[in-house]
């Protein structure tokens, strides 16, 4: 069955303090299936603490998000920054493997500098597979947003690495204007080939490459057309699970619960409806 999952990104953030112990305040109050986990940088000297807490929490969280800026050390090059890419990355993976996750999302470059070298982020691929794998983990590369274009850097994966496996960003995507790609006959391999195993479903408002417009939107508070979007992905036979990483919470860290349940049940329609139309 699939589970409509809430990025725990969209209840905690700078305005709140990025207190992981709300969790256990907003999470029992959402009409989700379970939980992403997004790891932030500032919590390395709280590892322990935190998976502590969300173990005795209950939480199903089938997805961890990885600390983002992990691969920026591999674009900047060297043995050095390359052992510290994979020290950070192996402290997500135990932490995801504590908490029952069974996938981990990595940024394997992360916005305006992480793909300048991108021979660097290609070559690192295998060996955070290697280390996710380890630990009983899928790993999915996002197509985050970056200076190049994220369907480019796909592409060049897939033909050094033919089994990975991707997770698809809405609003990562409509930023650089290649939503549209997800439904051309040319990239019909992401889906007949089982490459996409997760999707995050955000919107977008802003221009192409507008890099000071990157607000995460909850469903339909941008002009991502999200009719068409489940339609077409429950039209590839899509079984596996979706996302909401749109922000919750408003400037002084105070999360709208009701608008986070509205948009949980407006998914659930249209994936009925792409349901219907697709039978």
């Amino acid at each position: 069955m699939q589970q409509i999952i809430c990025s725990t990104g969209a209840l905690i953030g700078r305005p709140n303090g990025r207190d992981y112990r709300l969790l256990k305040q907003f999470c029992p109050q959402l009409e989700c299936d379970g939980f992403e986990f997004i790891m932030y940088g500032t919590w390395y000297n709280e590892v322990d603490a935190i998976t502590r807490f969300l173990t005795s929490t209950g939480l199903n969280i089938p997805v961890m998000h990885s600390e983002k800026s992990i691969t920026e050390h591999i674009a900047r090059g060297g043995e050095e920054e390359e052992r510290e890419a994979c020290r950070l990355f192996g402290i997500n993976c135990r932490m995801a493997e504590a908490i029952g996750a069974e996938k981990i999302v990595i940024h394997l470059w992360n916005g305006q500098i992480s793909d300048t070298h991108f021979e660097n982020n290609l070559r690192s691929y295998p060996v955070f597979r290697e280390m996710a794998e380890k630990h009983g983990l899928t790993l999915l590369v996002e197509n985050v947003v970056c200076l190049q274009d994220p369907m480019s850097h796909w592409v060049e994966l897939y033909r050094h690495y033919p089994d990975i496996r991707f997770v698809f960003d809405t609003k990562m995507a409509d930023f650089h204007r290649q939503l549209d790609l997800l439904y051309a006959p040319e990239y019909d391999w992401l889906w007949k080939e089982n490459h996409i195993l997760h999707y995050h479903v955000n919107d977008y408002g802003g221009g192409y490459m507008d890099w000071s417009n990157l607000k995460v939107l909850q469903l339909d508070k941008g002009h991502i057309d999200f009719k068409r979007f489940f339609r077409f992905v429950g039209k590839t036979g899509y079984t596996g699970d979706f996302t909401f990483e749109g922000t919750g919470f408003d400037h002084t860290g105070e999360v709208n619960i009701r608008n986070l349940n509205d948009q949980f049940a407006r998914a659930r329609e249209y994936l009925a409806l792409a349901g219907q139309k697709n039978g």
